[in-house]
């Protein structure tokens, strides 16, 4: 398997000064299908600070790339995905989208992403029809704080060298931490658990797949903190290098991702140079929206445990 011989325009994806129109821009994907017999897109990244693709970016691109081959009607409920390699956000990405089964209320798709010929990540999705049925929910937590009530990241970031803040405030999605962000320091008590709240910068198209889309993109978003956090171990430490393993996520009720979200985060377990986090997405007024589970790698220098 190898890159698209037709990759997309190398300027798609690239607004510096809108992060939220070039997030976008990289979920719409070229259908390159009709050069080949294969269900093949291709898309380019967001410029990162890093250069390395953001992973919730590739997850969100391996669902588009699913979902443009499932019959309407259908939506995604469970997404399963493996990050393979780190991608070069200055190269173009390549999707290739197996169709494993059409059945009569489910479909399962698996998504590869491609880079240089060797794939970067891999993913199984499954589509289900809007059927009737039980339903329950868990409740959102009591007590939080609302979202206006926290500072903004601008503030969180005061004091830091301009193009270290970047890594931060070149996101399309607004972010609030509780009780406090670990950009530079974690303040309070070591405790594997935070709550965050999320929303895109700005209003988005009335598209519930491009909202399906940028809510697994902002699921990668913080998940793995509630693990540093125990720790203590803010994103500023030196020499700390952390790596998403896997994602899997479970939509279960429709959201705007341009309104106020709340991501609860906690961690169950760290050992071996791995953690993993758990999360669960609320509206504001208390409807679950997603569950999100993610391993990680964690690597601490002269980590004591």
């Amino acid at each position: 398997m190898t890159d698209s011989p037709h990759p997309a325009p190398p300027d798609r994806g690239r607004s510096d000064s809108d992060p939220v129109a070039s997030m976008l821009a990289v979920l719409d994907l070229e259908d390159s299908s009709a050069r080949t017999t294969e269900d093949i897109f291709t898309g380019v990244s967001q410029r990162m600070p890093l250069g390395r693709v953001y992973g919730g970016q590739v997850l969100a691109q391996s669902l588009v790339a699913a979902e443009r081959t499932i019959p309407e009607g259908r939506t995604v409920h469970s997404m399963h995905g493996y990050f393979l390699r780190p991608g070069d956000a200055d190269q173009g990405i390549t999707f290739s989208v197996d169709r494993i089964h059409d059945g009569r209320s489910f479909a399962t798709r698996r998504t590869q992403a491609f880079q240089g010929g060797v794939p970067i990540f891999s993913a199984i999705a499954s589509f289900q029809d809007d059927d009737p049925g039980l339903e329950h929910q868990a409740l959102l937590p009591g007590d939080l704080p609302e979202p206006e009530d926290l500072p903004d990241i601008e503030e969180q970031l005061t004091g830091l060298h301009p193009m270290s803040k970047r890594l931060f405030t070149d996101r399309p999605v607004d972010v609030r931490h509780v009780p406090s962000s670990i950009y530079l320091r974690v303040e309070g008590e070591r405790v594997p658990r935070q709550a965050v709240w999320l929303r895109t910068r700005r209003r988005l198209p009335d598209d519930a797949a491009l909202h399906r889309a940028v809510l697994a993109y902002l699921s990668d978003l913080t998940i793995q903190e509630s693990i540093l956090r125990a720790h203590g171990v803010a994103w500023a430490t030196p020499g700390l290098k952390v790596a998403s393993l896997d994602h899997a996520m479970w939509w279960h009720r429709p959201a705007r991702v341009d309104e106020w979200l709340v991501y609860v985060q906690e961690s169950p377990s760290a050992r071996g140079g791995r953690g993993l986090a758990q999360g669960r997405i609320f509206t504001r007024d208390g409807v679950l929206v997603a569950s999100v589970g993610q391993e990680v790698m964690v690597r601490v220098p002269d980590a004591a445990g």
